[in-house]
């Protein structure tokens, strides 16, 4: 069948530019395809060709050989070339919609065809793809021994340019894919390599022109140009690759990776095979493992594509296909990474029980050994059942051999593991039967250690196969791990949060089981001492019975935290101070009382209940600061006994350096106790002749409550008591000269002054009760408004005066 056809020449205008015209066609093309072919078949000669070109000249010039998709479906094979006029000549067969090219070949075999003219015929000729449909395959360079030359030339830009050649075939709208070649056939060898690479489908509709000197203007999705009309490398809208330019660097892509190694390896065969396998376009597993099967050698990234492909497709490959497969995963290799071992594990899973173990074994023995000697803890290793049959046992056996004194030093004392390490180390020994029983008690301790430690390291899913697999690993790490929790249960809780490990065996393990359940408890808003019930009723046994669990409780709820005063005397009150004792919770308690705030109660009162409850623990300095807040109780109570303010003084030296709130605590309670009318005169008239200025500043301070306010404006003998009270003692001291003074006038006279009259009466009354006539008079003086002009006053008395 001849397909239409399509000549396409430059011609002089009147004008002397060129233009072109068709000098030829079939008439079944249509007028719009005529019309759109036409920009596409003009030929741009590289700048600087002269305008008369000899035969020498013409065939040093570029090539625009393409294959073009037309906006009805239809495609246009064409080869344009500069002709000896100065112009060019185009020769184009046209492909209407859903017609194949004779023979099924691909458009780039059409480039040596040996129908393409280069001028206008005389009479019809034969189109050059029938003449090529009969022929023995192409030629003119894209034999497969030229190409086979051409990939191992461009070697380093291979897979580079394949990755890219796959990206533009997938996604039409990819970035065009530009080859930099001064030769015209090294653009269509470029295509040739592609091709016999795509799948099928994607190769038929590639899109090329091995020539144009304006790519941005071209659809075409492969270009070729001359290096002084390459673009810009940086232009998003294109891919250069230049084999002039710089190498390019690891290309991430399996499948142009594999198939730039069969490439070079001059076996393009291998293609075809491939695509006989059952896979997805442009998956690199059958193209790797036919790869591995004929002996090529490949990366990591392609043998782990090759394993994941068969472990998918055990069926895939028969027995001979699935050795060759096994020896070269096996083989010796210096790039082996996690992924190709990870990939290996699931073929050989794949394979278990399915083919024989001399098969097999190898794979799991790779495995094994990289497990051990290589850098991911995250490997697992092979199932039991892969060293079953003879040869399986042979070469368990030489595993041990080989691998067994490194384990054990792996596992001794000296070493540091983390957690997914050692859980990997410990698989690895049980199913190679290695004895470390003495070694485990050490390993399951650093194990727990690490856990607490670490928590989030615990969630490797090994962790939990391990203690399904290892009874005897898991009651032990369980019980460590119950042991350590009361030093770190914050630690365990975080770690239960992150791990379901099983309680399901006869171990009581109230320490986790307490872990495990304040996560929840928390979460539902009870208040703390709630949450503390709660928890320990998880324990499933008694703080009485095992102090212990108090201390898990505690931490548990209470973390860095210190509990409220209130909060430590219940626990102090629903548990006994011996339980406490032997938790090591005490100490909490005593936190509680050192913190508590000025006008919390509790703190006094539990300072109380810990000075009786821990004689022996409790260090000389704390002990005095629990004394001064037991004394304020005392002092609060009216049970106190004489000599306030020298016992103050006392407490304080002995508790040096002394929490600010525990001062405040003591100093409160006693400058609030000699505020008041019944205090006794001799505790006052010691505490006014201490000349202590803390003292005196928190007396002062204690003074200006509204509480004291309050009763100044309620009572009128508590007025006359502080005016004889601040008015007394005028030799005691400067200290108490400085604060009564201004007691006297910024709390005691406004008191007065906001009386009613009968009130300032009975003051007076009261003055006199307490003192005699002349305190009556000092008072009424004092209380008199003064009469001073003050300074502005005098300023203008003064002006008076001088006028």
């Amino acid at each position: 069948m001849s397909l239409p056809q399509l000549h396409y020449t430059s011609v002089a205008s009147g004008d002397g530019e060129s233009a072109g015209r068709f000098t030829a066609a079939t008439p079944a093309i249509p007028g719009p395809v005529r019309a759109e072919a036409a920009p596409l078949l003009a030929y741009d000669a590289p700048a600087g060709t002269p305008d008369r070109l000899t035969d020498t000249q013409l065939r040093t010039l570029p090539v625009a050989f393409g294959f073009t998709a037309l906006s009805d479906g239809s495609h246009l094979l064409s080869r344009s070339v500069a002709a000896s006029t100065g112009g060019f000549h185009a020769h184009a067969v046209h492909l209407p919609a859903g017609t194949p090219l004779p023979g099924r070949v691909l458009p780039v075999a059409a480039w040596g065809a040996a129908g393409w003219l280069s001028a206008t015929p005389d009479r019809a000729q034969p189109d050059p793809l029938t003449t090529m449909g009969s022929a023995q395959g192409p030629s003119r360079g894209l034999t497969r021994e030229s190409l086979g030359d051409f990939a191992v030339a461009r070697s380093p830009w291979l897979a580079a340019v394949l990755s890219d050649m796959r990206r533009v075939s997938e996604d039409p709208a990819a970035p065009a894919v530009v080859l930099v070649e001064r030769q015209s056939a090294d653009v269509a060898r470029w295509v040739a390599l592609a091709t016999a690479v795509l799948p099928r489908e994607h190769a038929e509709r590639l899109t090329f022109t091995t020539y144009t000197r304006h790519p941005g203007r071209t659809a075409h999705q492969v270009v070729g140009v001359l290096p002084e009309d390459a673009p810009d490398p940086s232009d998003p809208r294109f891919r250069v690759h230049a084999a002039s330019g710089p190498r390019p660097g690891v290309v991430d892509d399996a499948w142009a990776g594999t198939a730039a190694r069969i490439w070079r390896s001059r076996a393009p065969e291998l293609f075809r095979e491939a695509a006989e396998l059952p896979g997805e376009p442009f998956a690199a597993g059958p193209l790797a493992v036919t790869a591995l099967g004929a002996g090529i050698a490949l990366g990591s990234d392609e043998r782990a594509a090759a394993a994941d492909w068969a472990a998918v497709r055990p069926y895939a490959l028969d027995e001979k296909r699935t050795r060759q497969l096994t020896d070269a995963l096996t083989a010796p290799a210096d790039d082996r990474t996690a992924g190709e071992c990870a990939a290996a594990l699931r073929l050989l899973t794949a394979l278990d029980g399915r083919c024989p173990a001399d098969v097999t074994a190898p794979l799991a023995a790779l495995l094994v050994t990289e497990a051990v000697r290589g850098a991911d803890p995250g490997l697992e290793p092979p199932a039991r059942s892969a060293f079953e049959e003879p040869a399986g046992q042979r070469a368990l056996t030489a595993l041990v051999e080989e691998l067994g004194a490194e384990l054990l030093a792996e596992l001794s004392p000296g070493a540091s593991r983390d957690v997914a390490r050692t859980v990997q180390l410990l698989r690895i020994v049980r199913l190679l039967g290695i004895d470390c029983g003495d070694l485990l008690p050490g390993v399951v301790h650093r194990l727990a250690r690490a856990l607490l430690d670490d928590p989030e390291a615990g969630a490797c899913p090994a962790l939990l196969d391990l203690l399904d697999e290892q009874f005897d690993v898991r009651t032990a790490l369980l019980g460590e791990l119950d042991r350590l929790a009361p030093d770190d249960p914050a630690g365990a809780e975080r770690l239960l949060i992150r791990v379901s490990l099983p309680f399901t065996g006869t171990q009581a393990l109230p320490h986790l089981r307490m872990c495990a359940e304040a996560p929840g408890a928390k979460a539902r808003g009870a208040d703390r001492v709630e949450v503390l019930h709660t928890v320990l009723r998880a324990a499933g046994m008694s703080p009485f019975a095992e102090p212990l669990v108090l201390r898990t409780a505690v931490g548990l709820v209470w973390g860095d935290e210190t509990p409220t005063a209130g909060e430590a005397r219940s626990l102090l009150t629903e548990t006994t101070s011996d339980a406490h004792r032997v938790a090591g919770t005490w100490a909490h308690l005593v936190e509680a009382a050192l913190a508590a705030p000025h006008g919390d109660e509790d703190g006094p009162q539990l300072a109380h209940d810990l000075l009786r409850g821990f004689p022996q623990e409790i260090t000389a300095r704390v002990r005095a600061c629990l004394m001064l807040l037991d004394f304020a109780r005392d002092l609060r109570a009216g049970a106190a006994e004489p000599g306030w303010a020298e016992r103050v003084r006392e407490l304080r030296a002995r508790a040096e350096p002394v929490e600010p709130s525990i001062l405040e605590h003591a100093y409160g309670a006693l400058a609030e106790r000699l505020l008041a009318p019944d205090r006794p005169e001799a505790e006052l008239y010691a505490f006014v002749h201490s000349g202590d200025e803390d003292l005196m500043s928190a007396y002062g301070r204690a003074a200006r409550r509204e509480e004291t306010r309050t009763l100044l404006l309620a009572d009128p003998t508590y007025v006359a008591d502080c005016y004889t009270v601040w008015t007394a003692h005028p030799h005691a001291g400067t200290v108490w000269t400085r604060t009564r003074t201004p007691l006297l006038d910024e709390v005691l006279r406004p008191a007065v002054r906001a009386l009613a009259p009968e009130g300032v009466t009975a003051v007076e009354q009261a003055v006199e009760r307490e003192g005699s006539s002349r305190t009556l008079d000092a008072f009424r003086t004092w209380n008199r408004p003064s009469r001073s002009l003050g300074r502005l006053g005098k300023r203008i008395a003064g002006r008076v005066r001088r006028g």
